[in-house]
């Protein structure tokens, strides 16, 4: 089996449009070639079948651009991707110290961007070069040993897992400690002892339970770290010993430690149901070599290997059926619950889970490239593009303890200096009831868990948001603008009315705009080109051109033909019929002369109309339609689907004017976003505060283009894409209210000597915990 190469091409220099589509025309006529023009960015994109001919086609390419653009330079585009690797951090366990380790390794010369995810205990580094990462990653090693002893910093691969045993038993171990302290603490409650006694009691399960954190707190001052949760529990129970409150010294550590053991659980099982949503990730794959069948990884399967899915299985990889028919399960892809069939022919793609049948694939694509591999790499990578209202908190966490540790040391000194009659021990008291509050773990941990469940949430529904960024900009959206084919309509093209004029017959006039048509890839050509369903003997047409905008104009034999819309005909001076259909209408001329015309109709999607409502009840404010289709088929479908405007006939780049203007109408915090195919939309998806690719199933253009795709084709999971986003919105500001509340409160409460220690630990780890359980809410999808 031939490999197939892929490569871009600039075209530096290129301004006509119209050479471009004729450049693009004539190098798809080179045998065994496929290409696609991108006049925006410049670039021609040529697909071979055979490496060893490539130099072979630069050259044809070179003379066909020197033809019609002497001055273009033909070069190959050289992508230099920066260096990016991604980290777990083993033993992660402070939602604080994750924020002041990416703050340290951003700092890090060299590095273009860091990113730690406290919930996927992911760190995720990009930087200039290979040279550069390798420094990086031993720097951030030490980094975080610094500011957290004993996580270690593991290169993240397709095979890393994590080790549940190990955190079983480190939980094992913590219980015991607890069970013990707990256990000489309620001895030296219940036992009246002699003072003396009764401090070494407390003082050995003080040690037992809390010596840890007090040793870790020593090891990080001497680091230079000083403001974090284990200096602030060490300070305020040290101080409650020094001031003589030995029991509340120990309960407070004690409730501090249970709160925190609660605070991983719900953590780790917050991970757990997040990872299972995008649980598609294939373990083996079954190769076929003659009649032996091999278990092997999908990373050592390589294009045209013949693999076999059993019934049960997860399709391990990208491919075409080749023997065997069967029904799969696409749900984890695509949220939808029918299943789908497939048989000879069809193509199957990486993460559908076969029902019944065994079927026979040919793989197409390595397991780096696989649908299953661009998902899962845009779901793990989504937490790096971090929402507004995380880095907020971020950054509020920076400077939120630090004030907070210098305001207690006020209350403990000021108050006994200038209120007469004031007892110092009182005051110390109440100021470490204050660094016990001080901890900003409830909005560190849940407010990223939070935006990390509703992009888990959004994945299970088919909606995958590349960031959370992305997701709490659709909170703001104002505007949507649809691109027509493929996104509001099916795109599936199909001949349903053939009328000639005068003498001419149905077979001549779909003959003629067939042959016209048979350069093109366009669907309406391909359409015209199934109806005709004869062989083209190309070898009869010369003269090719393909106007811009317009349509073709090419000679067979003979004859002159044209093909194309109404402006064709009228810039040619050739009267036509004036058509009032909902399809698209293609006139054909022969020799000057108005031979008839061919509809072609494109179906509205199901849910189109519903989509549209559901935008509508969402209060988004004006719904716009963009299309290159003609005027009258515009209006139709737009009034069909109740939009707000449409604009018709438009090239790419007007596309993009129009999107400018009504990007111009929003307000300054509005946000626009576009829905098109991802593949000729590109520019304007780009151009898009979000850019919503539909059908991005299997669609690698689709995938790269847009900030969120659907992986369905239906435009109705805008509006639960924006659900989610508003879900989690509120999610996020019940967590930053109910942790500041409470917290305010409790500083309140202890300034004025009403709370105690034992408060104060409700306030830290206990709204932590409940933080944590309601950010878990957001993945619950079913009611959205």
């Amino acid at each position: 089996m031939l490999t197939k190469i892929k490569k871009d091409l600039i075209l530096e220099g290129l301004d006509c449009a119209n050479c471009s589509a004729k450049i693009e025309n004539e190098v798809n006529q080179i045998e065994g070639v496929n290409a696609y023009m991108n006049f925006m960015t410049k670039t021609l994109t040529v697909e071979t079948e055979d490496n060893k001919d490539f130099n072979n086609v630069l050259e044809n390419i070179e003379s066909i651009v020197k033809k019609h653009e002497p001055h273009v330079i033909v070069s190959e585009k050289i992508v230099k991707k920066p260096a990016k690797n991604t980290f777990i951090l083993e033993g992660l366990g402070c939602a604080n110290c994750a924020s002041k380790m990416e703050t340290q390794i951003k700092s890090l010369p060299g590095v273009n961007s860091a990113s730690i995810d406290f919930v996927s205990k992911r760190l995720i580094i990009e930087a200039a070069s290979t040279e550069d990462l390798r420094r990086i990653a031993v720097e951030a090693a030490v980094i975080v040993d610094r500011i957290e002893s004993g996580v270690k910093l593991v290169r993240f691969d397709s095979t890393t897992k994590e080790k549940p045993k190990a955190n079983e038993s480190a939980n094992k171990k913590e219980l015991i400690q607890l069970g013990v302290g707990g256990a000489l603490f309620a001895f030296g409650l219940i036992m009246n002892l002699p003072s003396k006694i009764e401090l070494a009691v407390f003082l050995i399960s003080y040690l037992i339970v809390g010596g840890e954190i007090v040793l870790r707190a020593l090891k990080n001052i001497a680091r230079g770290q000083v403001f974090d949760e284990n200096f602030l529990m060490g300070i305020a129970t040290i101080g409650a010993f020094i001031i003589g409150e030995y029991p509340e010294g120990v309960a407070v550590m004690l409730f501090y430690q249970v709160g925190e053991l609660f605070q991983e659980m719900a953590v780790n099982r917050s991970r757990r149901s997040i990872s299972s949503l995008m649980d598609i990730r294939p373990d083996f794959a079954n190769l076929k070599s003659g009649d032996n069948i091999t278990r092997v990884s999908p990373e050592d399967v390589i294009i045209g290997d013949i693999i076999v899915v059993k019934p049960g299985e997860k399709i391990p990889l990208d491919g075409t059926v080749i023997e065997g028919s069967s029904m799969v399960d696409t749900s984890a892809l695509t949220g939808e619950s029918v299943p789908r069939k497939l048989e000879p022919g069809t193509s199957a793609l990486s993460g559908f889970i076969n029902k019944n049948g065994v079927l026979t694939i040919e793989v197409t694509k390595e397991f780096a490239e696989s649908t299953v591999s661009k998902i899962l790499d845009l779901v793990q990578n989504a937490s790096s593009r971090k929402a507004p209202t995380e880095n907020f908190i971020t950054k509020f966490a920076r400077y939120y303890t630090p004030g907070v540790v210098f305001a207690s040391l006020a209350i403990a000194l000021i108050p006994p200096m200038v209120i007469q009659g004031a007892s110092f021990s009182d005051w110390v008291y109440r100021a470490l009831i204050f660094l016990v509050i001080s901890c900003p773990c409830a909005l560190v941990v849940s407010i990223p868990l939070s935006f990390f469940g509703g992009i888990g949430g959004a994945s299970k529904r088919g909606v995958l948001v590349k960031g959370s960024n992305y997701l709490e900009a659709l909170n703001n959206v104002e505007t949507v603008i649809f691109d027509k084919t493929g996104t509001l309509t099916k795109g599936l093209f199909k001949v349903t009315e053939i009328t000639p004029e005068d003498d001419n017959t149905k077979e001549d006039l779909l003959e003629y705009a067939a042959y016209a048509e048979s350069y093109s890839n366009h669907p309406i050509a391909t359409s015209i080109i199934r109806a005709y369903g004869k062989e083209i003997d190309k070898a009869n047409l010369s003269d090719y051109e393909e106007i811009s905008g317009h349509g073709i104009k090419v000679k067979l034999k003979d004859n002159l033909i044209l093909v194309g819309n109404a402006k064709l005909m009228k810039k040619e001076d050739i009267k036509y019929s004036e058509v009032n259909s909902i399809g698209t209408i293609v006139h054909v001329a022969l020799n000057k002369e108005y031979i008839g015309y061919i509809i072609i109709s494109d179906e509205i999607k199901e849910d189109s109309k519903d989509a549209i409502r559901d935008l509508k009840s969402l209060g988004i404010k004006k719904i716009v339609m963009l299309t290159g289709d003609v005027k009258s088929v515009g209006e139709k479908v737009a009034n069909h689907l109740g939009l707000d405007e449409v604009y018709s006939e438009l090239l790419p780049t007007e596309k993009v004017e129009n999107l400018e203007l009504l990007d111009k109408e929003k307000s300054p915090k509005g946000k626009l976003i576009f829905v098109g195919d991802g593949i000729n939309d590109a520019p304007v998806l780009a151009r898009a505060d979000i850019g919503i690719a539909m059908g991005g199933l299997g669609s690698d253009a689709a995938i790269e283009a847009a900030d969120i795709v659907i992986m369905t084709d239906e435009p109705s999971k805008i509006a639960t894409a924006i659900k989610v986003a508003k879900r989690t919105k509120i999610i996020v500001w019940q967590n930053i209210a109910f942790a500041l509340g409470i917290k305010l409160l409790f500083i309140i409460l202890g300034a004025f000597g009403i709370a105690t220690m034992w408060e104060a630990v409700f306030a830290d780890v206990g709204v932590a915990v409940i933080a944590v359980l309601n950010a878990m809410r957001v993945i619950k999808v079913d009611n959205i």
